[in-house]
């Protein structure tokens, strides 16, 4: 019989309905059963994209031996990290503390009270690999909680504090010098892999935020690595050559082989990120990277569009990893793979032309072991080697689309997180307006407008986290605020920006800290803490979220109010950046930011004044294009409300779209000409 999971919100959840577990939905009920019966809680989370997750289902939580064990024991908890990701950041963080890792499945067991004792990731149906089985691993700690209960709870009081240590401010302030750029910079570079670009080793993820961060300022060696590490991603295997995006990361630290999953904060991310990468890789010595960056961009558009839109305008959260492959057999990466046979099967002639062009041999490319398919070899990646010549490339493309469209194609977790189409609808109407792309704005507006309809509650002033789900986050707020300041400028419709100010507003009475900082998300009773991650990883960090749409937001409604209280949430990010600047990307690029302003390149407020009501001017998409890290852009009509006074006293001249640049109160000549742009943006003010 279906367990409670059956009508959960959540598709992962609803993935172990009819498991034998009887799993408990993430809540007070849950820790009050444990308390009533006395039990154990074990929690396990995950999401629905992730391939151990299935894994491990299928092994361990289909078992209807585990299952009953489990049920007399413990308490079951099942959490999709997505909808809840201030309960996955705490419980990482005790997983990392206790084991040195993490990653999912996340696997952890906590007393009746909600103090975890005990942490791992995935545990085998068998011992393998110096790991118990998971049924050894219930029954130890079941048998330590009937005999040895003092032991337990002691260790779990430990372990809460020690987590919680780790939160502890410097006793003492951060000396400015080392806060110093160039001094964190040359820790940034130590980190760099000059073979293949991006930083460390495997695995190895793209890092967006921290390539953004060396974007900010035209320094040559940041510049040049960056434009390598994106060529790189984009010719590697962890770009999908054939139906655009990127996968999650890879497990070699040549961008080969990627962990097959496609998750929406990433390509939001990333489409930022190859749209400023484009910007850098100048026509004069650039032409083939930019036509490489412009390929990567319409790529990921064309794949938001193809498989990832929903009806209403939302974008869904994932692709999974797993999908069956010609046995009929759930495989990771079955969907993506080719062989020499299957190119001359389909292409003909063109077949050593796109085995050479895509590197794929008879031997393969995947490692052994865990995530090569079934056959164990013969299937590749598609890379990208060489400049092929574009119509025949696209011909090749075009046919293994068509093909791939055949095959069974991995589940889609439709989930709408508000935080991810936040961060859509920012980098989405970035890249159309430097790119002149009209539908794409529209895609925004529409993805910016499902939100607002569809998530935002008016009556209890709040954002939920997925549609119909449970209450959002700080980094629902923030990334849905910076989305709505981009797409205000982008359409001069002041109603978006007001939207903006009033969620940010809100997170702050709801996420504020008393340094200035911003916790992750409101206080929990079942939580053991509440989460404050000031580091950036796969997604920037609530706080360095909420400090640039702070920032953009008072820019673009002159709100020096809430310029003020960025300032004080940036500062409390110093003591991440000071020991990994790398981990702290879009703080680290706002630091940057704030030295270029101090040398006279800061960010700007660029006012287009277009009585045409067309966003998609000259001045307009060129004031995009040129415009330092950190400014606002607007083009709207004369006589504009809703921008403070950003438009008072302004006109067109000469019957011309007129561009008027600003850095605070300092102000430059109007003018009419786009060309001029870059001098007036450029132009050191000081």
């Amino acid at each position: 019989m279906p367990n409670r999971l059956a009508s959960a919100t959540s598709q992962y959840l609803r993935q172990h309905a009819d498991n034998p577990v009887d799993w408990w939905n993430w809540g007070p009920e849950a820790f009050a059963e444990a308390a009533r019966r006395d039990v154990l809680v074990l929690v396990s989370i995950g999401y629905s994209s992730c391939h151990w997750c299935h894994v491990m289902a299928r092994e361990t939580f289909a078992d209807a031996e585990v299952g009953a064990f489990v049920n007399e024991h413990f308490v079951a908890i099942k959490v999709d990290r997505e909808e809840h990701p201030d309960v996955d950041q705490a419980f990482m963080r005790t997983t990392q503390a206790l084991t040195g890792q993490g990653g999912w499945p996340m696997t952890v067991f906590c007393t009746p009270a909600g103090e975890p004792f005990f942490a791992g990731t995935y545990f085998p149906p068998e011992p393998r690999g110096g790991l118990p089985s998971f049924s050894e691993l219930v029954e130890a700690l079941a048998e330590a909680w009937a005999e040895r209960r003092d032991e337990v709870t002691c260790s779990a009081a430990t372990i809460v504090k020690r987590v919680a240590d780790l939160d502890r401010p410097p006793l003492l302030s951060i000396p400015e010098a080392n806060l110093a750029p160039h001094r964190l910079l040359t820790k940034v570079h130590t980190e760099f892999d000059p073979g293949h670009g991006g930083f460390g080793g495997a695995p190895k993820f793209p890092q967006a935020p921290v390539l953004d961060a060396l974007l900010v300022r035209t320094d040559p060696l940041g510049n040049d690595r960056v434009l390598f590490t994106l060529e790189s991603m984009a010719r590697g295997g962890l770009h999908d050559q054939v139906g655009g995006g990127f996968h999650r990361y890879c497990v070699d630290a040549d961008w080969e082989v990627p962990h097959f999953e496609k998750m929406l904060y990433d390509n939001a991310l990333l489409l930022g990120t190859y749209t400023r990468g484009w910007l850098r890789a100048t026509p004069d010595d650039g032409t083939e990277q930019r036509e490489l960056f412009e390929r990567v961009v319409r790529g990921i558009v064309s794949w938001l569009t193809n498989e990832m839109a929903l009806p209403g305008g939302g974008f869904a959260a994932s692709l999974d990893a797993d999908s069956l492959d010609e046995a009929g057999e759930h495989a990771e990466g079955a969907h993506y793979l080719w062989s020499p046979q299957l190119f001359d099967e389909y292409l003909g002639k063109d077949s050593k032309f796109a085995q050479g062009v895509f590197h794929v041999t008879y031997g393969g490319n995947l490692p052994l072991g865990a995530h090569a398919p079934t056959d164990g070899s013969g299937l590749s990646t598609l890379q990208l080697h060489g400049n092929p010549h574009p119509g025949r490339l696209a011909n090749v493309i075009a046919v293994l689309k068509a093909i791939r469209d055949r095959r069974p194609r991995p589940d889609r977790d439709d989930k709408v997180v508000t935080a991810w189409n936040g961060l859509v609808v920012d980098s989405l109407t970035k890249a159309a307006m430097v790119f002149g792309e009209r539908e794409w704005l529209d895609l925004a507006a529409g993805a910016a407008s499902y939100l607002w309809e569809q998530h935002w509650d008016a009556e209890r002033r709040v954002l939920c986290r997925v549609t119909t789900g449970p209450d959002g986050v700080t980094s629902d707020y923030a990334a849905a605020a910076l989305g709505f300041v981009s797409l205000a400028g982008a359409l001069g419709d002041a109603d978006w920006l007001a939207r903006a100010i009033v969620l940010l507003e809100r997170a702050i009475e709801l996420f504020g800290a008393a340094d200035g900082g911003f916790f992750d998300a409101t206080a929990s009773t079942e939580l053991f803490e509440r989460p404050r991650r000031k580091d950036d990883e796969a997604l920037p960090s609530s706080t360095s979220l909420m400090v640039i749409a702070l920032r953009a937001a008072a820019r673009l409604a002159e709100r020096p109010d809430l310029a003020a209280r960025a300032d004080t949430a940036q500062a409390t990010l110093h003591s991440v950046l000071v020991v990994s600047p790398r981990h702290s990307g879009w703080g680290f690029a706002e630091l940057l930011s704030d030295d270029e302003a101090r040398r006279g390149w800061g960010p700007a407020e660029v006012v287009v004044v277009d009585d045409s009501g067309d966003p998609m001017s000259e001045q307009a998409r060129a004031a995009w294009r040129l415009a330092p890290w950190g400014s606002v852009v607007v083009s709207a009509p004369a006589g504009t409300l809703g921008f403070g006074d950003l438009f008072t006293g302004r006109s067109m001249r000469n019957d011309q779209p007129t561009v008027y640049v600003c850095r605070g109160v300092t102000c430059q000549e109007p003018t009419a000409d786009w060309a001029d742009l870059r001098g007036l943006l450029w132009a050191q003010t000081h």
